[in-house]
């Protein structure tokens, strides 16, 4: 659980949709903020080619980004988890598979590989936490959203910081990142609230120095 919890600290989501706001190829954007957000010391990174603008409906240009992402993680040893894409997350032999609600099921994940992923399930509300706190093929729950995010255009209902201190008060110890607009200035409350880490997409891929974002969101 301690390997998770530190996982957790700085974890970097991003797809190529999420560097069109910069000159030039997204995809070439996306790995150029990857190796630099690894150089700063993210402590994970989750791929999440999924939206508008992506390269969800081309899963070949999909997979040869997901590939060339997982190299860089291997070079620094960071875990690289895929969003939902199950077939993709074990076909290349990502570390882990996040879900959420609404998308594949962790029993299905399960039947389909011999070697347990890490595995992460997105949480909303405090009944989601007590149905799984005790699961133990679930890693570890992804809280949110925090705070208003344009990250996820389908995002759920907002719950706010102080719903990290409400799971932790249940007695739910499963390790949680917390995510959904998280900036630089809100990263050391929310864990003193109980977040084991934060999850950040446009803080890291907006940032104009992420050396800097990167060492602030780690401090405690």
């Amino acid at each position: 659980m301690n390997k998770i919890k530190s996982m957790l600290s700085v974890y970097f989501i991003a797809g190529s949709q999420d560097c069109r706001h910069l000159p030039g190829e997204p995809t070439e954007n996306l790995l150029t903020i990857l190796q630099r957000a690894l150089e700063a010391g993210i402590t994970c990174f989750q791929f999440r080619e999924k939206g508008e603008q992506s390269l969800a409906c081309d899963p070949q240009l999909k997979r040869q980004l997901a590939l060339k992402c997982l190299q860089l993680c291997r070079q620094f040893q960071v875990p690289f988890i895929v969003n939902d894409d199950v077939e993709l997350a074990l076909s290349i032999q990502a570390d882990g598979i996040h879900v959420g609600q609404k998308d594949t099921a962790v029993e299905t994940i399960l039947r389909n590989t011999r070697n347990k992923p890490i595995i992460g399930l997105s949480i909303n509300t405090l009944a989601q936490a007590l149905a799984n706190k005790d699961r133990q093929d679930i890693d570890y729950f992804g809280v949110g959203p925090i705070f208003p995010t344009n990250s996820k255009a389908d995002h759920s209902p907002l719950v706010g910081m102080n719903f990290i201190r409400q799971i932790r008060q249940l007695g739910i110890d499963k390790p949680c990142v917390a995510i959904g607009g998280i900036k630089e200035e809100s990263a050391a409350i929310l864990r003193r609230l109980g977040a084991d880490g934060v999850a950040v997409i446009s803080a890291i891929s907006h940032s104009v120095n992420i050396a800097n974002t990167v060492k602030t969101l780690a401090q405690k």
